[in-house]
């Protein structure tokens, strides 16, 4: 199974578009979200391509593949215009024998474990930094932010399949690897 992780679009149409492009090209199954999706957040500048309502569209047009949780940015009424469930704090997963922690980590992080057995998977975005890191007993992994990186990189998302995670600027470059 091949599925793509992404986080941190914060109302981007312009990246969340290119996001797609590399969806299709990846040829994944499903979209896995880290959440902040339809607003920028107090914090943060506008990003390039800021529209929320051309975003719902294209994000509602793709909800059969989407699998999303919140962030510390969306709302309530993020839901009521979005076609698929994203105000999960978290989902728990086993996905290919391994327990995968999915979550926006601004409630559950790195520091704030949610109880889990050795070998499990954090996937969390928050903080729009690109990680793979064994942590103890779990993994930390982070794709960074479609829209909004922290590390004056350009956007980025994650692609996982067999065992293999591996962190791509949104051009399709190849940045990090992990494999399992």
């Amino acid at each position: 199974m091949k599925l793509m992780i992404a986080s941190d679009l914060h109302g981007s149409l312009t990246y969340t578009q290119e996001l797609f492009k590399r969806f299709e090209e990846e040829g994944a199954e499903k979209l896995i979200l880290l959440g902040d999706l339809l607003y920028h957040g107090a914090r943060n500048d506008l990003p390039a391509g800021y529209d929320t309502k051309g975003l719902t569209a294209l994000l509602n047009a793709h909800k059969d593949v989407i699998l999303g949780v919140r962030g510390n940015c969306d709302a309530d009424i993020d839901q009521m215009v979005l076609e698929f469930p994203m105000m999960a704090d978290y989902i728990m997963a086993l996905v290919d024998g391994r327990t995968w922690i999915i979550t926006h980590g601004h409630l559950f992080d790195e520091n704030a474990m949610i109880p889990h057995a050795p070998g499990t998977i954090l996937l969390h975005g928050h903080t729009h930094l690109k990680i793979l890191e064994e942590r103890g007993d779990f993994y930390y992994l982070n794709p960074g932010s479609v829209s909004i990186p922290k590390d004056g990189d350009t956007g980025s998302y994650m692609v996982y399949e067999d065992g293999r995670f591996v962190i791509k600027l949104l051009d399709g470059t190849v940045d990090k690897e992990l494999v399992l």
